[in-house]
């Protein structure tokens, strides 16, 4: 990969836009990914998308016509220098409903995993919040924040990640964001590691939950 790139923040991931001279809606259209993520990109210049995401974009640049290629290059040496990136703050909401817990299936060209609800927090915003808006964004249910569980560097997105155990309210169950999610379903919590492996789970969220089976 050309030096202009090396690794993907939310400013590179904005000029690639610029240079395929497309809109918003017209980029995340070809990238495969959501509006609401290529906005995040240019609002967000010091981010770093998650590991899939920099796939997706490194596809896009190594397929590129020379002509957007020497506009990306153009746009990379005439713009500012860029704040050192920052990692990718995530707000991650697990939602109990009885014995349940509400799951997104995300999937990535072949691979399939299962996750919590989760979001992009923007720097100075709420995790909470956020935990509370892709929710009901990515999935039709309303819940309200119990706990705040913790926060970590996740060992494998390198993302930093805010934990919340929050409480069903109202709501059924659907895929809100079928660009990134695959299904939504509400999962027994004695059996979760059907989904999720237990050695990924964050240990906070496994005594939270096994205290309400």
């Amino acid at each position: 990969m050309d030096d202009e790139v090396q690794h993907w923040t939310g400013a590179k991931a904005a000029r690639l836009q610029d240079a395929f001279e497309m809109t918003q809606e017209h980029f995340a259209g070809k990238l495969g990914v959501s509006v609401r993520s290529v906005a995040s990109w240019r609002a967000n210049p010091r981010m770093v998308p998650q590991p899939e995401t920099q796939r997706i974009l490194d596809t896009a640049y190594e397929r590129a016509g020379d002509a957007v290629r020497r506009r990306f290059i153009h746009l990379s040496r005439i713009a500012a220098p860029e704040p050192e990136a920052q990692a990718l703050r995530v707000a991650i909401a697990v939602v109990r409903r009885g014995g349940d817990v509400l799951l997104v299936c995300r999937q990535d060209g072949d691979d399939i995993t299962w996750q919590f609800p989760a979001g992009i927090v923007k720097p100075g915003g709420s995790a909470a919040k956020v935990a509370v808006r892709e929710t009901l964004d990515e999935t039709g249910v309303h819940c309200m924040i119990r706990e705040h569980l913790g926060e970590r560097l996740h060992p494998i997105t390198r993302a930093f990640c805010d934990y919340f155990i929050c409480d069903y309210v109202t709501g059924e169950a659907r895929n809100g964001d079928s660009s990134e999610n695959a299904a939504v379903a509400w999962a027994p919590i004695d059996g979760l590691a059907r989904y999720i492996p237990q050695d990924r789970i964050y240990p906070p969220i496994l005594d939270a939950l096994e205290a309400t089976v």
